[in-house]
């Protein structure tokens, strides 16, 4: 009985160091020399400070740019607190958000559908991206508010367009802070944000 417990104490022991110590670092040091950007968590850089990150996605709320879904991660955009609302479709609360954030978004484009990422959220509350609908709905805003034509907002939306990935993956998106980034490169806003 005594022999059978050492053994398990040092099994435990022995599991606990080879997989939860060595066998990440082992993994994390093959992650930062195979593919440093994406173990870095995929950090953006304008002028030498860190803006953002490619993977998660942070609000944008001025008038001139392009808008991210909604987040349900702690106070929105938390990524130490990622989660759903895990509230059911028959849920009241979100129907009740859901319906005053179509009228919010349709005042401005009177007539139109509105895609649905823009009015719900996403599983971890943190998805960077929008569909290319949901970046085209936002366009007459953005060209109005930057005093730019819809004609050059759809040419910057079609570069940061990505497809599904290796073809078949998810659905084809666009990157929120990406396109924000370029549209500051290409056009500052002409209006306080």
């Amino acid at each position: 009985m005594k022999r059978n417990f050492v053994t398990a104490v040092l099994m435990t022991v022995a599991t606990s160091i080879l997989l939860g110590i060595i066998y990440p670092l082992v993994v994390t040091g093959f992650a930062n020399v195979l593919f440093p950007q994406k173990a870095a968590g995929q950090l953006i850089q304008r002028d030498g400070k860190i803006v953002g990150s490619r993977i998660i996605g942070q609000p944008f709320t001025g008038p001139g740019y392009f808008h991210s879904r909604p987040s349900a991660a702690g106070g929105g955009y938390d990524a130490a607190n990622s989660g759903g609302t895990n509230l059911g479709p028959t849920n009241q609360k979100l129907i009740d958000r859901v319906k005053r954030d179509v009228f919010a978004l349709q005042s401005g484009n009177p007539g139109r559908p509105v895609p649905i990422d823009l009015v719900t959220t996403s599983a971890s509350g943190l998805d960077p991206n929008i569909s290319p609908a949901a970046a085209e709905f936002q366009i007459p805003r953005v060209a109005h508010e930057r005093g730019m034509s819809e004609g050059e907002l759809r040419v910057l939306i079609a570069t940061h367009t990505a497809g599904p990935q290796f073809g078949f993956l998810g659905e084809t998106r666009v990157n929120v802070l990406e396109l924000n980034l370029d549209l500051d490169a290409t056009n500052a806003p002409q209006k306080q944000r």
